[in-house]
């Protein structure tokens, strides 16, 4: 049986079902930040649309998760449950690729998320770069 799943744009009532997206990641998977932001913060960037495109993800009538791809083609997929079939994540990709048809695309994963790296590989991605940061807290230059 062929599951259907629906990308559908984000509005201001998905702020709930994306923070606690949000919430849920964990530390294995985040990259986008070290400390969760408030409601009312995490509220005001969805609205401030920082995203090319930002969906939510449907199969059938439920949401399962989010896709966005930013100005830098760079693509960001987060579902609600991390039970989620290759096969979704494939058609997914596949998805937002061909309703943001550009050159190249790129996905940012932690180095600890094993999964997607596999996952990203037969998906035919190369890993194109390892990025290390520096911040205020912890620097000791």
């Amino acid at each position: 049986m062929e599951t259907t799943i629906i990308l559908k744009e984000v509005r201001k009532s998905d702020c709930l079902f994306l923070y606690e997206l949000l919430t849920a990641r964990k530390p294995n998977v985040n990259i986008s930040h070290k400390k969760l932001p408030t409601y009312v913060k995490h509220v005001k960037f969805v609205m401030s649309k920082p995203y090319s495109k930002w969906y939510i993800i449907y199969c059938a009538t439920e949401k399962i998760g989010s896709v966005y791809i930013t100005k830098q083609d760079e693509i960001g997929i987060h579902f609600k449950e991390k039970n989620i079939t290759n096969k979704i994540r494939s058609k997914v990709l596949k998805m937002i690729i061909k309703k943001n048809p550009h050159d190249r695309y790129l996905i940012n994963i932690n180095p600890s998320n094993t999964m997607m790296k596999k996952f990203l590989k037969n998906e035919g991605f190369e890993l194109i770069q390892h990025t290390y940061e520096i911040s205020k807290n912890t620097s000791s230059v």
